[in-house]
């Protein structure tokens, strides 16, 4: 009987069922996003503070406390000091800040404006002596007498200037042998470039060259070098009288064969020539010394002895 109770009793088993998770989606992960966006915001902010210099935090400051005000009339605080913010003031242009109105500029702007004057003037020294070339050969090729003598008349650009250089030819020498007598059709070239720079504004430097040949009479004196600026100052009166202003000329001077077109052959005749350069205002100020009002510049050495040479009075 025991056993078959015991066969009879129930087996129970217990299940246990956990519960299942909740689902939350990523919103954790946008939490996370704007909490670093946070701290890397706020780590910049830090670093702009740190970095930021005094004059402009107070201009900030006064922007906000007063924007009318600062905008309108500058002030101590308006852009005081330079930055990579455009200062405040009337002018909006200025990047380097007005501090208050009538205020003078501080020596490095001077500075940065005497060096936009300076390219201001190349650009239009380099425009003046494109169309004054331009002028002169078409002078040269529409005049029969002049269209003539056209391979012995160079129109080159130098970092001086626009420079003019009439070539002696051994058929056809501007001056006669040994002398600073001119040639007529010497005169009727000099006559129409006296015409081209009537008008011109710039300054002109005359210089006469010669050959290697000794001058025959050296032995008293007299010698290529005085014959070099005889012939220069004569190309100086047919310029005048042609019209170009007597005070225009900044120098007049003989180089004699210090300086040779024709380096392979010394005595060649493409080294008796004239030479008209029509000065830049750079190399007019470097060579009789003036210098815009408003830059600095350090006196400069002076200059090394040159070769002798006969000047205009």
């Amino acid at each position: 009987m025991a056993t078959e109770a015991k066969k009879l009793q129930p087996i129970i088993i217990k299940r246990v069922k956990k519960p299942a998770h909740v689902a939350h989606g990523g919103a954790w992960k946008i939490a996370y996003a704007d909490f670093v966006t946070a701290m890397m915001a706020f780590f910049l902010l830090m670093w702009l503070l740190g970095s930021t210099s005094e004059g402009d935090k107070k201009g900030l400051s006064d922007y906000f406390q007063s924007p009318l005000k600062v905008a309108m009339q500058g002030g101590s605080g308006a852009g005081a000091s330079q930055s990579v913010i455009n200062g405040g003031g009337n002018d909006l242009t200025q990047t380097a800040g007005q501090s208050k109105r009538g205020d003078g500029a501080d020596p490095k702007a001077r500075r940065l404006s005497g060096d936009q004057d300076k390219v201001a003037r190349a650009r239009k020294d380099a425009l003046q002596m494109a169309q004054l070339s331009a002028k002169i050969s078409a002078l040269i090729s529409q005049d029969p007498k002049l269209a003539a003598f056209s391979e012995q008349i160079k129109l080159t650009m130098t970092p001086d200037g626009l420079q003019i250089q009439i070539v002696d030819d051994q058929k056809r020498p501007m001056f006669d042998s040994g002398s600073a007598s001119v040639k007529p059709y010497m005169h009727d070239i000099l006559q129409q470039i006296g015409l081209a720079l009537a008008d011109i504004d710039n300054r002109v430097s005359l210089d006469g060259h010669t050959d290697q040949t000794p001058y025959g009479s050296g032995s008293r004196g007299y010698s290529n070098w005085e014959l070099s600026a005889d012939r220069a100052n004569a190309t100086r009166r047919e310029l005048v009288a042609a019209g170009m202003p007597d005070d225009k000329v900044a120098r007049v001077m003989g180089l004699a064969s210090s300086v040779l077109l024709d380096t392979d052959n010394p005595r060649s005749p493409s080294n008796r020539r004239i030479s008209i350069t029509i000065m830049t205002r750079e190399a007019e100020e470097r060579l009789l010394g003036v210098r815009p009002p408003d830059v600095a510049l350090e006196p400069e050495p002076p200059a090394p002895a040159s070769a002798p040479a006969t000047t205009n009075p």
